[in-house]
């Protein structure tokens, strides 16, 4: 037996807990208590909906009836071979199995309803009234319209029917719930997100972010970061896709946009618009490069991301597991920009081939290492962030071939700097994060 009343207390409780706005609890209800209603007192064919008022608990029950005319009713002969082709398909199956099937097709039918090109149905009293006796209880009724007639209202119904309205109800909010989930995070796509480490399976990851778990897949994962069950993280929410399961919400600690966002955290003048972050590269858990410009007369960009005693910037560098962090300033003038990215090598002129977007940069003979880089870290990130392949030479004598590979951005490394719009690109087209290096 179902207590409407209990039902109506249990609506707040339901969409506080959920999520979920009280109009579609409601909705789910009702949902329940239609089929619950058709389920002991109505009949085949039959459509009926429940309005029920949540301050009393008062249920108003409905038939509904389609208005048809005689070009949408299907003849005796297409019903008869319908008929014949259903006596078919079920012959020699066992009644229960034949049953569902039938059942199924019904509803299908109903489903169909309306949707896209006009199909002919077989007139049933319980679903449908012709056109001329409908004009007669309504002067403007059309084909297709929907008149709607009481029914005697119960306020208990059956085990079975409890039981349906009960199914239908759960299935619902499970339905909603995840639709609601999936529409709040889809439009936080590149947003930051803090979370707790709920469990590690194999070398996956999955975060509690609130409402729901996302996954931390290996290759979005910092190189060789140690993470515990339990653990806090702040995470870039990358892809938000929807499936048969749920939503599928998958984090990031190695794009770049996340080193963006935390800066917003840190930095109050990037928010304001003061001080403005245009390209980022990145070797996760290794080290990173920021290049940072101004918008206002006096105000230091580089000063304003590193912060008093380097306290903004060391924040930053604690979040991402000690990856090393060079912030450099911004520049129109592509010479002076990529002498700024290969810091903190100090370089004496920069020569660029603007056809093949090259740049050779001339170092003092003690500055050559330290411009590279170990393995070449050094100017592979400033060559990422700039856009443009590097060539550093010193000033006393040419680099041998060894150190000439060394100084142009690895095989298949992006040219172009980190992209920074506030939606991520799509998980496929990131690159793999870098094994981690120590860096000078």
């Amino acid at each position: 037996m179902i207590d409407l009343k209990t039902f109506t207390q249990a609506i707040q409780q339901i969409a506080d807990e959920k999520g979920i706005p009280q109009e579609k609890i409601l909705e789910t209800i009702e949902m329940a208590l239609a089929a619950a209603y058709k389920r002991d007192y109505g009949k085949r064919g039959q459509i009926i909906r429940a309005k029920m008022d949540p301050k009393t608990g008062a249920l108003d029950i409905r038939q509904i009836k389609i208005v048809v005319d005689d070009t949408m009713i299907k003849s005796e002969e297409e019903v008869q071979a319908e008929e014949e082709e259903r006596s078919r398909r079920l012959a020699g199956l066992p009644a229960e199995e034949a049953h569902r099937k039938d059942t199924k097709r019904e509803r299908d039918e109903e489903d169909e309803q309306g949707e896209g090109e006009e199909k002919k149905v077989r007139f049933n009293p319980e679903k449908h009234i012709m056109l001329e006796e409908a004009r007669a209880l309504k002067a403007d009724a059309a084909s297709g319209d929907e008149l709607d007639f009481p029914l005697e209202s119960h306020d208990d119904f059956g085990r079975i029917a409890a039981q349906t309205a009960k199914q239908v109800i759960i299935q619902r909010i499970r339905e909603i719930e995840r639709d609601t989930i999936y529409n709040d995070y889809k439009t936080r796509e590149g947003e930051l997100v803090s979370g707790i480490i709920q469990r590690i399976e194999g070398r996956m990851v999955y975060v509690d972010i609130g409402r729901t778990v996302a996954a931390l897949p290996p290759e979005e994962q910092i190189s060789y970061e140690r993470i515990h069950i339990g653990s806090r993280i702040k995470t870039l929410i990358l892809v938000v896709e929807k499936n048969p399961r749920g939503p599928g919400i998958i984090l990031s600690r190695s794009h770049p946009l996340l080193l963006k966002k935390l800066f917003e955290l840190e930095v109050p003048e990037i928010p304001s618009g003061a001080v403005e972050i245009k390209a980022i590269a990145r070797e996760p858990g290794s080290r990173a490069k920021i290049a940072a410009a101004s918008n206002e007369p006096g105000v230091d960009p580089v000063g304003s991301l590193v912060g008093q005693k380097g306290i903004r910037v060391t924040t930053v560098i604690n979040e991402l597991g000690g990856e090393k962090i060079d912030i450099i300033e911004w520049s129109e003038n592509t010479a002076e920009f990529i002498a700024h990215a290969l810091s903190p090598a100090k370089v004496l002129d920069v020569e660029l081939d603007e056809e093949r977007r090259e740049a050779r940069a001339l170092v003092a003979e003690d500055q050559l290492s330290l411009a590279i880089g170990k393995g070449g870290q050094n100017v592979r990130l400033a060559a990422r962030l700039t856009g443009w392949k590097i060539d550093v030479r010193s000033n006393t004598s040419a680099p041998s071939a060894k150190d000439a590979e060394e100084v142009l951005p690895e095989e298949g490394a992006s040219e172009e700097p980190a992209a920074l719009e506030d939606t991520p690109p799509p998980i496929n087209s990131l690159p793999e994060p870098s094994e981690s290096k120590e860096s000078e």
